[in-house]
């Protein structure tokens, strides 16, 4: 029973190691990452790219109503996963600390230095008493003196850069994929295209209506990419969404007439 009640005591806290070196709590908000959209990020030649699933939980919400990709100053963006309100609270922080450098330094903030902060922060609440680790991850991308750089953030706190990563749900399957395809020589259309290719080793069943897709550059800095755009690399990494649908209808017209004779 002790032993029991010594279990639960670690479980409960957010700021208690366990016998065996685990924060319980922190791998909780890992759980509620993993349950959540996945959201991709690639490292490009000319700069990052963001694709997050964005898809209707049902047909009476507005698609423009969920937000997985924010713009945090012109020249860094950032993609969510997680607890949605989570989420913004760190996005709110990082948009507050890249207008502070603007006004303090004259100039932007670095992409690591911006990132350091943000998962400093998430730190905190992983060792103070009376809160709770983020149930969010955010990917943060943008240009650094020229040069395209990619920063993954999880609820421990801890900021890794990577060359292309998700968080969210289906992690094995679309890691795998971006570590198959991803090269040095990846043009931005080219990581539009390896992101929508990644997220349909996971899932295969979405429309271009159902991703939301940024990209971050030296010349154009945060930039929404709009869905003709997105269509376009649908059918370049071969999930041409009219295909299946004239398929569909195909088949909806067969049984029309098999169920006419």
């Amino acid at each position: 029973m002790m032993g029991n009640n010594d279990q639960q005591a670690y479980d409960r806290g957010t700021s208690l190691f366990s016998p065996d070196g685990r924060i319980y709590q922190v791998e909780y908000a890992r759980e509620a990452v993993s349950r959540g959209a996945p959201s991709v990020g690639v490292r490009t030649t000319d700069g990052v790219v963001f694709v997050a699933m964005s898809r209707p939980s049902s047909s009476l919400m507005e698609a423009e109503s969920i937000e997985k990709l924010h713009k945090l100053d012109d020249h860094v963006g950032t993609a969510s996963a997680g607890h949605v309100a989570d989420a913004r609270q760190l996005i709110d922080l990082a948009r507050r600390q890249s207008q502070g450098n603007r006004l303090r330094y004259g100039e932007p903030v670095g992409v690591e230095t911006l990132t350091k902060f943000v998962t400093d922060h998430i730190q905190e609440n992983t060792q103070r008493g009376g809160t709770r680790p983020y149930g969010a991850a955010l990917l943060i991308g943008g240009i650094d003196d020229g040069e395209p750089r990619l920063f993954a953030a999880d609820p421990s706190g801890t900021p890794n850069e990577w060359k292309a990563t998700v968080i969210g749900g289906g992690r094995q399957e679309i890691q795998g994929h971006l570590e198959e395809e991803w090269s040095d020589d990846l043009s931005l259309e080219a990581g539009i295209e390896l992101a929508v290719a990644a997220l349909a080793a996971h899932d295969d069943e979405f429309e271009p209506s159902d991703l939301a897709v940024a990209t971050v550059t030296e010349a154009d800095g945060f930039r929404t990419v709009p869905v003709e755009e997105v269509e376009a690399a649908f059918e370049a990494a071969g999930l041409d969404a009219d295909d299946d649908e004239a398929d569909a209808d195909d088949a909806d017209a067969d049984d029309a007439d098999a169920d006419e004779e």
